[in-house]
């Protein structure tokens, strides 16, 4: 149903208490056609002490101030008027009644604009009061559309024109309305206390094919030639539905292909080439063509084109074989695992045909399938062995493709064997060896002279890595006495470890 408060006229007040202080009531708005009149309601009130014998008014166009000397649209004293408004004005309410309604016949636009009443008590008792009205003159009826207009939903459109003219009303009628539904006359409303209009409703469902409809309304005035049309026409909005599409195609690498898509919607949809999530192209179009030169085995798939707008949405999907051989692999990056963990690899790729995947380390083949595009191995508990380089190798009648991955298998460090001590005349050289990942700390330590030394002190001790060993050398020189005890330890995130290194050898 119609709210009338889209109309709203609200009316200007300086002070709420009657018969206690200067104070004016007039709607801050009102309206009128063309050609007919219009009553502008106002009350006015002023202090209880002013008992004038008379009380006089005088109405003012566009200005409140009497020294700008503003047109002079009605007053009481001498009926002195501005040119523009003689034999066009006069008062309705009674002054001696606070009653200050004025009346104005024979529209025209220049009328329109601001008004305001000045209260003549006589002497020094006048007051203009700075409210007024703003008198539009209109030759168009109001027809009220809603913001949204939605195929399949119900819509009342209403038809709204000023009533404030009390010597003409005017009689409301609908223009290209047939097939749309029968109007309903609410008759003349009054709105905020002060102005009136006259109300026509209008309910139907509209449908897609509504949408650019021409509807009009029209106010005429009984026994006289004034008649007023105003039109609007309807922005039906509705769901996006896909009318062109490819079917599914196929083609070989290198060769042209190109796909249509095209809707049908208000608004116009956003349309939307997809592939595997990815927007390929895009625009806000009827139709929408993704052109494909020179195809290569990275298009091969199922195309989407999505076509949405702010009611709906529909899509279609189109798939496109292209003939190619096998992807470079991908697999899951290089693997880090602690010892002792289950490592899972994925090796994946694309072609078409699905080609013959194998995984092998140094010529061994671990894991194969045929015909797939994925293949998993699994380690389970892997070791140091397990720590180097893989390959992954994917292959159709096409072509073949490899990828190399590496397994870094971390783990505390361990002091080989081989790790001694040897001394010759006051030289004493103590070997470490330690295999670790990731590469470990290494001190040696004297418990005898209660001393350690760490590879940091470069003057005694020299590491070098190479792969996943370590060796670590400590010199001790100017030992002429016997050879001390070296215990080696070594540390990482994973463990510690240590050993008393041998001695081998005898000193010269």
């Amino acid at each position: 149903m119609i709210i009338l408060t889209t109309l709203p006229l609200f009316w200007i007040m300086i002070s709420a208490s009657r018969g206690g202080h200067w104070g004016a009531w007039m709607p801050s708005s009102i309206s009128a056609f063309e050609g007919t009149c219009v009553s502008i309601p106002c009350r006015f009130d002023f202090p209880d002490e002013l008992r004038p014998a008379v009380v006089h008014g005088v109405w003012y166009f566009n200005s409140p101030y009497p020294k700008n000397y503003p047109p002079v649209v009605f007053k009481s004293r001498t009926q002195v008027v501005h040119e523009s408004f003689q034999g066009r004005s006069r008062l309705l309410g009674d002054l001696g009644l606070r009653n200050c309604t004025l009346l104005l016949n024979t529209l025209s636009p220049e009328l329109g604009g601001k008004y305001y009443f000045r209260g003549d008590l006589g002497g020094y008792n006048q007051y203009t009061f700075s409210e007024h009205s703003v008198l539009d003159v209109i030759n168009t009826p109001n027809i009220a559309v809603p913001p949204e207009v939605v195929a399949g939903r119900e819509v009342e459109i209403s038809c709204m024109v000023p009533d404030n003219c009390p010597e003409l009303r005017p009689e409301l009628s609908w223009l290209g309305h047939e097939g749309l539904g029968e109007p309903a006359v609410l008759g003349r409303l009054r709105e905020d206390e002060g102005t009136w209009v006259q109300v026509s409703l209008l309910h139907f469902v509209p449908t897609r094919e509504a949408n650019g409809h021409r509807l009009g309304c029209q106010a005429a005035f009984p026994n006289t030639t004034l008649q007023f049309e105003g039109y609007a026409s309807l922005d039906v909005k509705y769901p996006p539905v896909i009318v062109e599409m490819n079917s599914s195609v196929e083609a070989i690498e290198g060769s042209y292909v190109s796909l249509l898509c095209g809707a049908d919607s208000n608004p116009p949809p956003l349309l939307t080439w997809m592939r595997d999530g990815m927007v390929l192209r895009e625009a806000v179009a009827e139709s929408l063509y993704l052109d494909l030169e020179e195809v290569t085995p990275a298009e091969d798939g199922v195309y989407a084109c999505l076509a949405e707008n702010a009611y709906g949405q529909d899509n279609r999907t189109v798939e496109l074989s292209v003939m190619y051989a096998p992807w470079k692999p991908t697999v899951n990056g290089t693997v880090v695992a602690v010892e002792g963990e289950t490592v899972s690899i994925l090796c994946s790729t694309q072609s078409n045909p699905d080609p013959i995947l194998t995984i092998f380390k140094e010529k061994q083949i671990l894991a194969t399938v045929i015909y797939e595009s994925q293949l998993q191995l699994e380690l389970p508990a892997v070791t140091p062995e397990d720590d180097g380089e893989y390959w992954c190798v994917a292959e159709n009648q096409y072509g073949q493709r490899a990828t190399a991955f590496n397994l870094s298998v971390e783990f505390a460090p361990i002091i080989l064997l081989e790790s001694h001590c040897a001394a010759a005349r006051d030289t004493v050289q103590c070997l470490c060896v330690v295999k670790s990942n990731p590469e470990p700390s290494v001190a040696f330590e004297l418990p005898s002279r209660n001393v350690t030394v760490n590879e940091t002190e470069r003057e005694f001790v020299y590491s070098e890595r190479s792969g996943l060993l370590l060796t670590s050398i400590l010199t001790l020189r100017g030992q002429a006495q016997a050879p001390p005890r070296v215990i080696c330890t070594s540390r990482n995130l994973y463990g510690t470890q240590s050993l008393e290194l041998p001695f081998q050898g005898a000193r010269e």
